[in-house]
C-alpha cells in the first residue's frame, strides 16, 4: 500500500485530507508541524509528502531543506499545498525541489491528480535505476572476469614457458618474456585499482561529507602535471610524436592525485581508440572561473545514442574492434569531474574526430549551497 505523510497544521485541513486519502486506500499518516514531519518521514519512509507552507516555528521550506539534505529522505516525491499564491513562493519552493505546487483551496480532483502525476514519475525514475543497476550487473558479469583473465593468461602462460626453458642460454628470448609478463602484471595492477577507485567514488557521491572533503583540495602548477601524465600515456603508447601540448598554467580545485588520475584516464583512452600516426590535443584554459580540459583524438569516434549510454564496464562495438580495456577510464573521469563540481562532456564526429571537456568551477558549489 502507498504511504503519503501530511504535514498540515490546521486540523480540519488536516482530517479531510486524512479522510480522502484514506477512502483512496493509501496508507495515509498526518503531523501536524514540521518538526514532527521530519521526524515522521525519517521513521516511516513514505513514498509520498503532502506539506503546507506556512506553519508555526519551522515551514514547508525549512522541511523540504532538511528533507533533501537527508540521504534516507532526499528523493521523495514532495507536494507543497498553501495559500501562497504568487511566483515567487512558486520559485522558492521549486528551487528547494519540490515536485508539486497546490494552492489552497484546491479540489480532491486536483490533489489526486497531482499524486498520482508523482507517483508515476517516481515509479519511472525507479524502474530506470534498476534497469541501470541491471546493465551494470550485466557489464560486470560478461566484462570484468574477461579483463581479469587475458592479463592473468599472460602471467601464466609466459611464466610457465620461462620456468621450462630456464635453462637455455638464449637470454634475449628470456628476456622478452619477462617483458610480456611485466606488461601483463601492470596492466592487471591497473584494472585492479581502476575497479576500486570507482567502487570508492561510487560510495563518495551519496556522502556528503567526503564530497566537501574532497574539493577542499587545491593544485597549482597544473601545466607540468598534466604535461608530465599526458607525457607518460603517449610514451606507453609509444606515441610521443602524436601527442600535441597547449597548456596553461594555474591552479584547480582538485588535488594533485586526482588530477593525475583525470589526465591519465583521458590521454589513455584518445590513444587507444585512435590509430598511430594521428594526432591526440591536451588542451587547458584557465580563467577566473573555471578550468577546463579537453583532450581530443582522430579516432573511429562515438555515436550519439553511445554518449548517451556510457557507462562503467561498457565498452562499444566490441564484436567489430579487437580492444583492451574495461571501459572504466570515461566512466571514472566522468565522476571525478561531477564529484569536484564540475561536468564532462563528450563531442564525437564518428571517424573524424572526439573530444572529451572537462569543466570544474573555480568555487565549491557545495559550500555556497550549504551556506
Amino acid at each position: 500500500m502507498t504511504k503519503i505523510l501530511l504535514i498540515e497544521d490546521e486540523q480540519a485541513i488536516r482530517e479531510n485530507i486524512l479522510d480522502l486519502l484514506q477512502e483512496q486506500n493509501f496508507e495515509a499518516t498526518a503531523a501536524e508541524n514540521g518538526l514532527k514531519g521530519i521526524q515522521t518521514a525519517k521513521e516511516i519512509r513514505p513514498d509520498l509528502i503532502i506539506c503546507d507552507v506556512t506553519m508555526p516555528d519551522l515551514d514547508g521550506y525549512s522541511v523540504l531543506q532538511a528533507l533533501r539534505g537527508d540521504s534516507t529522505t532526499a528523493m521523495i516525491p514532495f507536494i507543497f499545498l498553501t495559500a501562497l499564491a504568487d511566483k515567487a513562493n512558486t520559485r522558492k519552493g521549486m528551487e528547494l525541489g519540490a515536485d508539486d505546487y497546490l494552492t489552497k483551496p484546491c479540489r480532491p480532483v486536483e490533489l489526486l491528480k497531482a499524486i498520482e502525476t508523482r507517483l508515476e514519475k517516481q515509479a519511472l525514475i525507479e524502474q530506470k535505476q534498476a534497469q541501470k543497476m541491471e546493465e551494470l550487473r550485466n557489464n560486470i558479469t560478461f566484462s570484468l572476469p574477461h579483463e581479469l583473465r587475458t592479463p592473468l593468461n599472460g602471467i601464466l602462460g609466459f611464466s610457465e614457458i620461462l620456468l621450462t626453458e630456464l635453462n637455455r642460454p638464449d637470454l634475449l628470448e628470456i628476456r622478452e618474456m619477462v617483458e610480456h609478463i611485466h606488461v601483463s602484471g601492470r596492466r592487471l595492477y591497473r584494472l585492479i585499482q581502476n575497479f576500486l577507485l570507482y567502487a570508492d567514488l561510487e560510495l563518495i557521491a551519496n556522502v556528503p561529507e567526503r564530497i566537501k572533503m574532497l574539493r577542499s583540495h587545491y593544485t597549482e602548477s597544473i601545466d607540468s602535471i598534466i604535461a608530465e601524465r599526458a607525457i607518460y600515456q603517449a610514451e606507453q603508447a609509444e606515441r610521443r610524436a602524436d601527442l600535441r601540448l597547449q597548456l596553461q598554467d594555474g591552479q584547480v580545485r582538485m588535488s594533485a592525485q586526482r588530477l593525475n588520475k583525470l589526465v591519465e584516464e583521458l590521454v589513455d583512452n584518445a590513444f587507444k581508440f585512435s590509430e598511430p600516426g594521428t594526432r591526440v590535443d591536451v588542451v587547458t584554459e584557465v580563467d577566473k572561473n573555471s578550468f577546463i580540459l579537453s583532450v581530443s583524438d582522430r579516432g573511429r569516434g562515438m555515436k550519439a545514442e553511445q554518449i548517451a549510454n556510457l557507462g562503467a564496464y561498457m565498452q562499444f562495438e566490441r564484436k567489430l574492434y579487437e580492444q583492451q580495456g574495461s571501459g572504466l577510464g570515461l566512466a571514472i573521469a566522468k565522476h571525478l569531474a561531477e564529484l569536484h563540481g564540475g561536468t564532462l562532456t563528450i563531442e564525437s564526429v564518428p571517424n573524424q574526430e572526439t573530444t572529451v571537456t572537462v569543466i570544474l568551477p573555480k568555487d565549491d558549489p557545495y559550500t555556497e549551497s550549504n551556506n
